[in-house]
């Protein structure tokens, strides 16, 4: 099964385009590379999901985090929300359809969250915890991971990431990117197995 070409609609590719116009190469290759961890997990645990849906969230979760769509007064996830109803505007989605594209960004920042009640929420949440900090590696073979780091390499991602989140945290200090730079999260993020020591 492919885990790494995403859906081919319109509104797919579109979210290539933008994710590729606007996130520096780094923030790029995660979210690709969000995708297929998500994919691939969702295969290997039987979850159905709306690939589309899934697909796009993973293009745009990160985009605030980008200058262009940086907000000074809210979360990045609670922004990439706002994003992503505009773009899902643009594609021609139903209000339900844009709502549900929203929900996805703002919770892929919890961990709580199950699939059996929100499937690319749950994906999406798995996905970027093992790709930012390695948790439930172990549940990918060897195979896939290695197939992942060559086709979407991680170009310095850790660093440029953790950069990323004390800005947020700093700026933003009740969001939950400042709730994760006080707990051990830096670390795990540093010393994540994906990434040569």
């Amino acid at each position: 099964m492919d885990f790494f070409s995403g859906a081919d609609s319109k509104a797919a590719r579109a979210a290539f385009e933008v994710c590729d116009e606007y996130a520096e190469p780094w923030l790029r290759n995660h979210s690709l590379r969000a995708y297929s961890w998500a994919a691939a997990y969702g295969a290997a645990t039987r979850v159905d999901y709306d690939g589309e849906l899934l697909y796009v969230a993973a293009l745009l979760h990160d985009l605030a985090l980008t200058p262009p769509f940086d907000s000074h007064t809210m979360p990045f996830e609670e922004a990439g929300a706002h994003l992503a109803r505009v773009f899902a505007t643009g594609a021609g989605w139903s209000v339900a359809r844009r709502n549900r594209l929203a929900e996805i960004i703002v919770l892929h920042m919890r961990d709580d969250v199950e699939a059996r009640e929100d499937p690319e929420s749950h994906l999406l949440q798995v996905a970027v915890s093992a790709d930012v900090s390695g948790r439930r590696l172990d549940e990918f073979s060897p195979e896939f991971k290695a197939e992942l780091l060559e086709r979407l390499p991680r170009l310095g991602f850790a660093p440029a990431f953790l950069a990323k989140a004390e800005d947020q945290a700093e700026r933003k200090p009740g969001c939950a990117a400042a709730d994760l730079m006080r707990s051990g999260w830096p670390e795990r993020v540093l010393t994540n197995p994906l990434d040569p020591q």
